[in-house]
Protein backbone atom coordinates (compact mmCIF):
# COMPACT_ATOMS: atom_id res chain seq x y z
CA UNK A 1 0.00 0.00 0.00
CA UNK A 2 1.26 3.60 -0.72
CA UNK A 3 1.86 5.93 2.18
CA UNK A 4 1.60 9.34 1.69
CA UNK A 5 4.29 11.55 3.69
CA UNK A 6 3.92 15.11 4.39
CA UNK A 7 5.97 16.98 6.53
CA UNK A 8 7.16 20.13 7.90
CA UNK A 9 10.97 22.15 7.61
CA UNK A 10 11.94 25.62 8.26
CA UNK A 11 14.31 27.63 6.33
CA UNK A 12 16.11 31.03 6.83
CA UNK A 13 13.69 33.76 4.89
CA UNK A 14 16.77 35.17 4.41
CA UNK A 15 18.02 31.76 1.83
CA UNK A 16 14.93 31.29 0.22
CA UNK A 17 15.74 32.63 -3.05
CA UNK A 18 19.20 30.21 -2.89
CA UNK A 19 16.89 27.18 -1.54
CA UNK A 20 14.84 27.83 -4.77
CA UNK A 21 17.62 28.09 -7.16
CA UNK A 22 19.04 25.15 -5.53
CA UNK A 23 16.16 23.32 -6.27
CA UNK A 24 15.75 24.20 -9.94
CA UNK A 25 19.17 23.18 -10.38
CA UNK A 26 18.83 19.71 -8.23
CA UNK A 27 22.23 17.43 -9.38
CA UNK A 28 21.24 14.47 -11.54
CA UNK A 29 22.15 12.38 -8.97
CA UNK A 30 20.19 13.76 -6.17
CA UNK A 31 17.37 12.86 -8.72
CA UNK A 32 18.19 9.24 -9.35
CA UNK A 33 19.14 8.75 -5.35
CA UNK A 34 15.28 9.76 -4.81
CA UNK A 35 14.34 7.48 -7.03
CA UNK A 36 16.51 4.47 -6.33
CA UNK A 37 15.38 5.43 -2.63
CA UNK A 38 11.62 4.20 -3.54
CA UNK A 39 10.30 8.25 -3.35
CA UNK A 40 7.15 8.99 -5.79
CA UNK A 41 5.28 11.88 -6.54
CA UNK A 42 7.66 14.16 -4.09
CA UNK A 43 6.67 17.91 -4.35
CA UNK A 44 8.11 20.48 -1.80
CA UNK A 45 6.38 24.24 -0.98
CA UNK A 46 7.68 27.22 0.69
CA UNK A 47 5.74 30.38 1.53
CA UNK A 48 8.08 33.55 2.25
CA UNK A 49 8.30 33.14 5.77
CA UNK A 50 10.28 30.13 5.21
CA UNK A 51 7.89 27.00 6.16
CA UNK A 52 8.32 24.57 3.69
CA UNK A 53 5.72 21.81 2.91
CA UNK A 54 6.79 18.54 1.56
CA UNK A 55 5.07 15.27 0.22
CA UNK A 56 5.62 12.53 -1.00
CA UNK A 57 4.43 8.82 -1.42
CA UNK A 58 6.18 5.65 -1.17
CA UNK A 59 5.55 1.75 -0.26
CA UNK A 60 7.94 1.73 2.59
CA UNK A 61 9.28 4.91 4.20
CA UNK A 62 11.09 4.25 7.17
CA UNK A 63 13.05 1.98 4.26
CA UNK A 64 13.05 4.42 1.79
CA UNK A 65 14.62 6.87 4.04
CA UNK A 66 17.10 4.17 5.33
CA UNK A 67 18.38 3.51 1.53
CA UNK A 68 18.36 7.76 1.20
CA UNK A 69 20.35 8.33 3.86
CA UNK A 70 22.81 5.28 3.00
CA UNK A 71 22.91 6.76 -0.49
CA UNK A 72 26.38 8.65 -0.86
CA UNK A 73 24.80 11.78 -2.39
CA UNK A 74 23.07 12.34 0.50
CA UNK A 75 25.09 13.74 2.78
CA UNK A 76 27.35 16.03 -0.12
CA UNK A 77 23.22 17.53 -0.36
CA UNK A 78 22.82 17.61 2.88
CA UNK A 79 26.24 19.31 3.89
CA UNK A 80 25.48 21.80 1.33
CA UNK A 81 21.84 23.12 2.25
CA UNK A 82 22.59 23.08 6.17
CA UNK A 83 23.43 26.30 6.69
CA UNK A 84 19.52 27.68 5.17
CA UNK A 85 17.96 25.25 7.52
CA UNK A 86 16.17 26.68 11.04
CA UNK A 87 14.52 24.45 13.86
CA UNK A 88 10.59 23.89 13.20
CA UNK A 89 10.49 22.99 17.18
CA UNK A 90 13.03 21.88 20.07
CA UNK A 91 12.11 18.58 19.64
CA UNK A 92 13.86 17.71 17.23
CA UNK A 93 17.42 18.61 15.21
CA UNK A 94 17.08 20.97 12.14
CA UNK A 95 16.05 19.75 8.92
CA UNK A 96 14.91 16.61 9.96
CA UNK A 97 12.02 15.04 8.69
CA UNK A 98 9.35 14.12 10.73
CA UNK A 99 6.27 12.68 8.87
CA UNK A 100 2.92 14.72 9.75
CA UNK A 101 -0.15 12.80 10.60
CA UNK A 102 -2.52 11.99 7.85
CA UNK A 103 -6.29 12.43 8.94
CA UNK A 104 -8.46 12.95 5.94
CA UNK A 105 -8.31 11.54 2.30
CA UNK A 106 -11.02 12.78 -0.12
CA UNK A 107 -10.40 9.32 -2.72
CA UNK A 108 -10.20 7.42 0.67
CA UNK A 109 -13.26 8.60 2.02
CA UNK A 110 -15.18 8.45 -1.13
CA UNK A 111 -14.34 4.46 -1.96
CA UNK A 112 -15.48 3.87 1.57
CA UNK A 113 -18.64 5.18 1.03
CA UNK A 114 -22.11 3.45 0.67
CA UNK A 115 -23.14 3.04 -2.43
CA UNK A 116 -26.33 6.40 -2.89
CA UNK A 117 -24.93 7.89 -0.02
CA UNK A 118 -24.11 11.20 -1.60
Amino acid sequence: MTQKVCFLLRIDPAATGEYVDRHDRIWPEMLEALHESGYRNYSMFLDPTGLLVGYLETDDFAASSSRMAAHPVQQRWSDSMEAMFLPVDQARPVGTIAPLRHVFDLDRQRATMPEGAA
